[in-house]
């Protein structure tokens, strides 16, 4: 409760009146949109463009399906010693609508998905996937952003589109999930709220909250998993020294809960960034932060643990007419994410798509995490040591004005000697075919 308080201080506090002076002397209202601010990625909360900036659409009513015939050779998800393979054919409807104003742009998306195995129909599923994204210019110096995403899902590959399905970040974001069960169900919510204040022409403050959730519905398909929530705040200050660069400093408080049958674990962290960012262009940035980290972890049967460590994270993205490209590197101490008590957590993730030919694209994606239990005490956690690597690569082609066509192929491999779901069948390769119908309606003029 004392930390939702102090979030919520910090978010009327970052919340100034109109009429606010800059250091000019000049009212704020008579400032250009040469003197604002960018927010640099370490303290955004955004994940970097996914796709170029001649396939972006904004004030559009967008809505399609798309057709997925799968086969995925570890379509039991562990269950058994050896994997068990299995053809899946998908139906994946969607609406998405991006509405821009001089003061807002607002992104809804709705996909569920419905998906049917030829043998193994005991895994037939129907998934539920919506987001918003909802930025608010409140003042010509004052931004408030709002993020929410929920899915509801028994197949983390089935999505309209894999290549998305792990955004990258510019910043230490508290996991979803730190391993990933490929066939289970799977309930996740995860939300973020920002107010950012450009108090002068040099200097920007803000405040942010977030928040996550992770369910698994039947707690036997994912045998040594387990369900998991985060809380958290952060304040930042960012300071520009030239068009190009920009440093600055970021507190971080989370505190994650872990939920196994019987004893809680809880971790809590407190973090300060300081950061760097080099915009080499405008849709071209270098960021680097790093910083102490306490942390404190808790098992209601054991007696309190907690300690120092370095927190440091690294990314680079870049959105080009026909290429985006993204990475990034973060090193905490964390917890949850299906997992027990708390572990040196070291990610990596990235994507990136290539428009070859006027028709024709290419897209990869992949991640890399490695998780270590740092408090051996605790009952279990000292066997959920191990790493899981993933990727994705696809080719996609149009075929005429309203339809795409999309060949692709995903690779899994997790490897958690304690956990009996992943030492079963530690990994999963799916070759799929997607065909999607999409049109785009212009909103306005």
């Amino acid at each position: 409760m004392h930390s939702r308080l102090c979030l919520l201080l910090l978010l009327f506090v970052a919340v100034p009146v109109w009429s606010q002076v800059n250091d000019n002397g000049t009212s704020a209202t008579s400032s250009t949109d040469d003197a604002r601010m960018l927010t640099p990625p370490p303290v955004s909360g955004t994940a970097y463009a996914a796709v170029p900036e001649s396939q972006e659409r904004s004030n559009y009513l967008r809505a399609g399906v798309t057709f997925t015939a799968a086969y995925t050779d570890n379509a039991l998800g562990g269950e058994t010693a050896k994997p068990v393979g299995d053809e899946e054919y998908s139906v994946l409807p969607s609406i998405a609508l991006d509405a821009t104003t001089p003061r807002t742009h607002s992104v809804f998306t709705y996909a569920p998905g419905f998906t049917m195995y030829q043998h193994i129909n005991g895994r037939n599923e129907t998934d539920q996937n919506a987001s918003v994204d909802v930025q608010y210019r409140l003042s010509p110096h004052v931004t408030a952003s709002v993020q929410d995403a929920f899915h509801k899902t028994s197949n983390v590959f089935n999505q309209p589109d894999p290549l998305s399905a792990t955004p990258v970040y510019g910043s230490a974001q508290a996991p979803i999930a730190a391993v990933v069960a490929p066939i289970a169900d799977m309930l996740t919510n995860s939300a973020n709220a920002q107010v950012t204040y450009q108090f002068s022409r040099m200097g920007m403050i803000g405040a942010s909250g977030t928040f996550t959730n992770l369910h698994y519905p039947d707690p036997s398909e994912v045998p040594g998993l387990y369900d998991s929530s985060s809380r958290g705040g952060a304040a930042f200050y960012s300071h520009r020294l030239s068009k190009k660069h920009y440093i600055g400093t970021q507190y971080q408080y989370l505190r994650i809960l872990a939920f196994p049958v019987g004893p809680q674990f809880e971790t809590q962290t407190h973090t300060l960034f300081l950061f760097y960012t080099i915009y080499l262009k405008p849709t071209l940035s270098l960021s680097f932060s790093g910083g102490p980290q306490h942390y404190e972890a808790v098992q209601s049967s054991l007696v309190n643990s907690q300690s120092w460590s370095p927190a440091v994270t690294a990314s680079l993205g870049w959105q080009g007419r026909r290429t985006t490209f993204a990475a990034s590197y973060a090193r905490t101490v964390t917890g949850g994410g299906g997992l027990l008590g708390a572990f040196e957590s070291n990610i990596g993730t990235l994507s990136a798509r290539w428009q070859m030919a006027r028709t024709w694209n290419i897209g990869a994606a992949g991640s890399y995490a490695n998780n270590k239990n740092i408090l051996p005490a605790f009952d279990g956690a000292s066997g959920e040591n191990g790493h899981s690597v993933s990727g994705t690569v696809s080719l996609q082609h149009p075929i005429g004005k309203y339809f795409d066509s999309e060949l692709g192929y995903t690779r899994l491999h997790q490897t958690y000697s304690g956990i009996s779901l992943f030492s079963l069948a530690p990994d999963t390769n799916r070759e799929f075919v997607t065909i999607s119908y999409h049109f785009n309606r212009p909103l306005g003029r």
